[in-house]
């Protein structure tokens, strides 16, 4: 089946929070808790790096719509349900459809950490990965020495399956960094 064609939802909920496709018209939202995130996800990713507009970050976000529409990449965007303001933003990246194999990324507005909302998040995206796309395999990704973003997949039960060493550059000091590798998998059974 093309990818295309596979139908879902584009929004949940958790207890606290709504999870959904980025759309356009978030691109302001999106760009205000970056910029007021700047210093806390600047050593940790590398859009945070370039200071973009208004205008380029809503650009961002349509062309992660379109993305979303094709199947390409799942962006989601997480806001609170008894307010609906903007929390964090994540989703599914680097898809595999044949195996549906799914990695979540995610970085949170940093007014808003220290509240758990983003392990919120994250453990709802894993859930509509398994339960609604029929998820085999669902990993997060991260830089070893990011333990706030490490605590996530931790706290949620992903199994640590390896450390990648020297797998990519920091974009603040530009040297090698160990990506940690955690997994939640379905078992399937031989014969």
């Amino acid at each position: 089946m093309n990818q295309i064609l596979i139908d879902f939802p584009d929004q949940f909920e958790t207890d606290r929070l709504i999870v959904r496709s980025a759309k356009p018209g978030d691109g302001s939202k999106v760009w205000e808790a970056v910029n007021a995130s700047r210093k806390e996800l600047k050593p940790w990713l590398a859009f945070a790096s370039h200071e973009a507009t208004a205008e380029e970050t809503e650009i961002n976000i349509r062309e992660s719509y379109t993305k979303f529409l094709a199947r390409e990449d799942l962006r989601l965007l997480v806001f609170l349900k008894n307010s609906g303001e903007f929390v964090a933003s994540s989703g599914l990246h680097r898809i595999n459809w044949d195996v549906r194999r799914f990695e979540i990324g995610y970085w949170i507005d940093s007014r808003m950490s220290g509240q758990g909302y983003m392990t919120e998040a994250v453990e709802g995206i894993a859930r509509f990965a398994f339960t609604t796309l029929d998820a085999q395999r669902v990993e997060i990704r991260c830089d070893a020495e990011n333990k706030k973003s490490r605590s996530i997949p931790e706290k949620l039960g992903f199994e640590l399956e390896g450390i990648l060493k020297n797998n990519e550059l920091n974009p603040l000091s530009k040297k090698p960094i160990d990506t940690c590798v955690y997994a939640k998998v379905i078992r399937q059974r031989n014969g």
